[in-house]
């Protein structure tokens, strides 16, 4: 088995030309990735949130049918409106970036730092429940004779 001789003129060529396609790649992905964002409602419609890619709000709608609610059911609904909207600009992100960097490290580190902890990869658990949906709403004696369990 004979090595060819290596060329630097053409090697150098080669790399100018790998490195020139990778910057290509990464402006494509960061144009991609300035236009990506979520948006969710609440089940009734009253309450919409918009994010941006990193799950910033950006946009709040609130009908004034909404006018009526209790502030904690409202507040309750722009959350959980908020990690739905998250959720989906999340799942674009690592679209976009497992295109740019494929199954890597690089990937990994994309997905941990999505809001809420979503990987946006499909293996996530079911949407956590709201602190609304979560309230014990049993009466005080009723939940001091028979407490919740509660994890250290």
């Amino acid at each position: 088995m004979t090595v060819q001789p290596i060329n630097p003129d053409q090697w150098l060529a080669q790399y100018g030309a790998r490195i020139e396609q990778a910057k290509q790649q990464a402006e494509q992905a960061r144009d991609q990735l300035g236009g990506v964002g979520g948006s969710a409602s609440s089940p009734d419609g009253l309450i919409t949130v918009t994010v941006n890619a990193t799950g910033v709000l950006t946009g709040l709608q609130i009908k004034p049918e909404a006018r009526g609610m209790d502030p904690s059911e409202i507040a309750s609904a722009v959350l959980a409106a908020s990690a739905k909207a998250q959720r989906d600009a999340s799942g674009r992100v690592v679209q976009i970036m497992t295109d740019f960097v494929g199954d890597s490290l690089a990937l990994e580190f994309v997905k941990a730092q999505m809001p809420n902890g979503y990987a946006g990869d499909g293996t996530d658990e079911e949407e956590p429940k709201s602190e609304l949906e979560r309230k014990d709403t049993r009466p005080d004696d009723e939940y001091f004779t028979n407490p919740p369990d509660v994890m250290a």
